[in-house]
C-alpha cells in the first residue's frame, strides 16, 4: 500500500482548480464599499420621491374629501329649498348631514392638517378662508351662502404652505 502524505500527488487539476475557485468567489473590500457607496446614492435619490408623494396624496385625499362634501351640500339645499345645512362651529357638527344616510355617512376629517384639528369646523356667516383659521380647523363653513373650503387650502382651493 503506498504511502499517503495527505498532499494531492503533484499535478493533479481537480485539487488546483478547486483551491483556486475558493478564492476567487469572495468579494474585496473595495468591491463590497463600492456596492454599499452606490446604494447610499441610491438611496439619497429616491427618499425624497416618497415623501414628496405622501404630501400629495395628503393633499389630494383633502381636496376630494372637499368636493364630497361640496357635492353633499348641494344636494341638501336642492332638497330644502336652498337653505343650508345647519353646521356649527365644533368638532364634526354637520347637523342634518350627518347621520340620514342622504348626505354624508359620517363626519368626514382633513388629513391635510394635523390629526387634533382635521375635523374641526368653523362655521359663520362671514367664514371664508383665511390665514388665521388655515390650520386650526379642517374645514371652514359660511353659514349665509353654504359654501365650504378646506383648512390648509386658499380660497381657489390651492394647498397653502403646511404650518
Amino acid at each position: 500500500m503506498p504511502f499517503n502524505s495527505g498532499k494531492p500527488p503533484a499535478g493533479d487539476p481537480t485539487v488546483t482548480q478547486r483551491q483556486h475557485h475558493r478564492t476567487d468567489r469572495a468579494f474585496t473590500l473595495v468591491e463590497i464599499l463600492v456596492v454599499v457607496v452606490i446604494l447610499g446614492i441610491l438611496a439619497a435619490v429616491v427618499a425624497p420621491r416618497f415623501t414628496n408623494a405622501i404630501s400629495d396624496a395628503t393633499e389630494n385625499a383633502a381636496y376630494s374629501e372637499l368636493q364630497k362634501i361640496r357635492r353633499a351640500i348641494d344636494v341638501y339645499m336642492a332638497r330644502n329649498n336652498g337653505l343650508p345645512p345647519d353646521v356649527t362651529t365644533g368638532y364634526g357638527t354637520w347637523g342634518g348631514m350627518i347621520g340620514t344616510g342622504d348626505y354624508l355617512k359620517r363626519a368626514p376629517v382633513n388629513q391635510y392638517l394635523p390629526a387634533t384639528n382635521e375635523g374641526r369646523i368653523y362655521a359663520a356667516a362671514d367664514a371664508a378662508p383665511d390665514t388665521v383659521f388655515q390650520s386650526d380647523y379642517g374645514w371652514l363653513f359660511n353659514t349665509a351662502t353654504g359654501e365650504l373650503w378646506a383648512g390648509g387650502f386658499d380660497l381657489n382651493d390651492e394647498p397653502l404652505p403646511k404650518p
